[in-house]
């Protein structure tokens, strides 16, 4: 049965509703960041750009580095905007626009976040990199889909337990990043951990302004957070929203953060512009190995 106009909106060209994209504008392999200006920071080590446009915050832009083809598109901020972005670029491989059927040979992509993050452990140190081996949803979006499939419950009941979760809240899930993208991006200057990804940036990450939250403990209930030699290393919005949408979906997913700041030891980078250079190349050169 074709999908309705409704739940499959299509702009008046053809493209996909949001990211204002056509099947044939992106690649197989896809570097996600959060911040548009950074789409130039890493298409401009491109050896050429093929396809530029954008919508909104979604700002998307195709071409080659080292023979290959990548595409890069920028999210926003937060679980919700990937819940759009991965969603619609699912529908761009595996849904045929003429007919409104999905595909019966479904594609895999290659979806690889390139983030910055603040640490949360002593031992992953200011201008470091950390791939996430796990994303942890405090947010509660993909509690929306099927999920039993790709949740580990016995790392969520543990983090239930040490943290003393609110029962108001969410349930927390817990989603495993793709091995063979772990695989390619790791190195031995690299770090690993379970990604916290939270439903914004102040409450929701233990900031107080003028709104008091609702645990005050528990940023430091997070740090002290271990289960099976897993501890979580990094907060920040999106992670977990990736890994599960992927996972769902059938695409391999890799979160890989550039640490500008040191909670545990209260550090801050010297160059942060810098690092977020560095893990660019980095990431663009594993990628292309």
């Amino acid at each position: 049965m074709p999908i309705k106009e409704s739940e499959l909106i299509l702009n008046p060209d053809g493209s996909i509703y949001h990211l204002n994209l056509k099947p044939e504008h992106i690649a197989n392999t896809i570097i996600l960041v959060g911040d548009q200006d950074r789409i130039s920071k890493v298409t401009s080590n491109f050896d050429s750009i093929e396809f530029k446009t954008q919508k909104r915050e979604f700002k998307t832009q195709t071409g080659h580095f080292k023979g290959k083809r990548i595409t890069v598109i920028s999210t926003g901020i937060g679980p919700d905007n990937i819940d759009i972005v991965l969603n619609e670029i699912d529908a761009l491989v595996n849904i045929d626009f003429s007919t409104r059927q999905i595909k019966e040979n479904l594609k895999s992509l290659n979806i690889i976040r390139i983030g910055t993050s603040g640490s949360l452990q002593e031992h992953i140190p200011v201008d470091g990199f950390v791939l996430s081996t796990h994303g942890l949803d405090i947010n509660g979006m993909l509690h929306s889909y099927q999920i039993n499939s790709i949740s580990n419950s016995d790392i969520e009941d543990a983090f239930i337990k040490q943290t003393n979760w609110h029962s108001n809240k969410s349930r927390p899930i817990v989603v495993n990043g793709s091995k063979k993208l772990l695989k390619k991006l790791e190195s031995d200057i690299t770090y690993k951990g379970l990604t916290a990804t939270a439903g914004g940036f102040y409450g929701p990450q233990g900031r107080v302004l003028r709104l008091p939250v609702q645990d005050a403990e528990l940023n430091s209930k997070m740090d002290a957070f271990m289960f099976n030699n897993i501890c979580v290393s990094n907060f920040e919005m999106e992670t977990s929203a990736i890994f599960g949408l992927a996972k769902l979906l059938g695409h391999e997913a890799m979160s890989i953060n550039a640490i500008i700041a040191n909670r545990a030891v209260g550090t801050f980078s010297k160059n942060p512009a810098k690092t977020i250079e560095n893990l660019i190349t980095y990431t663009l050169n594993k990628i292309t190995e």
